[in-house]
């Protein structure tokens, strides 16, 4: 999902030229060696990954990047020489890369695994089902599941409280009730991929039986769409990430998903199996930490990127610094 903070899965023929491209020409023929002077704190200690020459990848979003440098520093903690190709454009290019080996890891989401990558078309409700399926399954590609964060980057509506209050909305069945007692009133603002996606717009409004006006739905930039929705006029309701630090800043209401059709999306690191094979210690190191990301704390992470303007990797070192997982030095 993600909007501006959005996971970037791709869908159709588009996806293919996508993949290319992050192959070739998203970051993932160059890269910056993490230069970070760190060492380990609770984890990495006797700094099992001593000699290891390992890469991390990540989307683009603000949310990713953070858990990329996040998997990255543990790596550089526990003796690793870790190279950063973060910050590839879409999830097929990231994907292809810890597939294919070009890089050893990233952190992904359990619901964009099952649906974009392999090919489901209905969640497992139980998160950690979730994660158990996509885990087994996704064994004959290559690809090893760590344990899942708490962390859920599923989508939403959201909503400002005048307009959920003027519209009784609680509810994606409230929605539902306003697409057709009110059609004008009811504008959704979002990102063309949510527009497309069989876990976005399509899927949301069969399930719900919207009656959404043609046009209504007003495609912007995912990160134009907090503050559109927060001001309240151009949208009544956006297309959100649950993880977004912009929805407690801007004070927006996430309406309840009631009929449960938004897939669970927790984040897990997704490693190259024979990188796991390699270096097993780093299930020992990564576990404790995915652990901890709950999503408050990615909210909070988030939003000192998206709302105070600090730079992804400071804040993914500052979070594993004050947690005691590392230290500088």
């Amino acid at each position: 999902m993600r909007l501006a903070q959005v996971r970037t899965a791709v869908a159709g023929a588009g996806a293919l030229l996508l993949a290319a491209a992050g192959l070739s020409g998203c970051g993932l023929t160059s890269g910056s060696p993490l230069a970070d002077s760190v060492q380990p704190g609770s984890i990495g200690k006797g700094r099992p990954l001593e000699g290891a020459q390992l890469t991390v990848t990540s989307k683009e979003f603000t949310e990713q990047i953070i858990l990329g440098q996040t998997m990255g520093l543990v790596f550089k903690a526990a003796g690793a020489q870790v190279l950063d190709r973060t910050n590839i454009q879409g999830s097929i290019g990231a994907r292809e890369a810890v597939k294919s080996g070009a890089a050893d890891g990233m952190y992904e989401y359990t619901g964009t695994a099952w649906i974009t990558y392999l090919g489901h078309t209905k969640p497992v409700v139980d998160p950690y089902q979730q994660w158990e399926a996509v885990r087994k399954e996704d064994r004959r590609n290559g690809i090893t599941w760590l344990p899942a964060a708490p962390l859920n980057n599923t989508y939403a509506l959201v909503t400002n409280q005048a307009n959920a209050q003027k519209y009784r909305l609680r509810t994606l069945s409230d929605v539902a009730r306003l697409t057709k007692k009110n059609p004008g009133a009811a504008t959704i603002c979002g990102g063309n991929e949510f527009s497309v996606r069989d876990d976005g717009l399509p899927g949301v409004a069969k399930t719900y039986g919207f009656a959404l006006r043609r046009g209504n739905f007003k495609k912007m930039d995912d990160g134009v769409v907090y503050t559109q929705v927060a001001q309240g006029a151009a949208c009544a309701l956006g297309v959100a990430a649950t993880t977004d630090g912009r929805i407690p800043q801007l004070k927006l209401k996430v309406l309840k998903d009631d009929r449960h059709f938004f897939p669970n999306y927790n984040a897990a690191p997704e490693m190259n199996s024979t990188t796991m094979k390699k270096y097993p210690a780093i299930a020992d190191l990564l576990t404790p930490i995915t652990k901890r990301l709950t999503a408050a704390t990615a909210q909070r992470l988030n939003a000192r990127v998206d709302v105070d303007g600090e730079d992804p990797h400071e804040v993914a070192k500052d979070w594993l610094v004050r947690e005691g997982f590392i230290r500088e030095g």
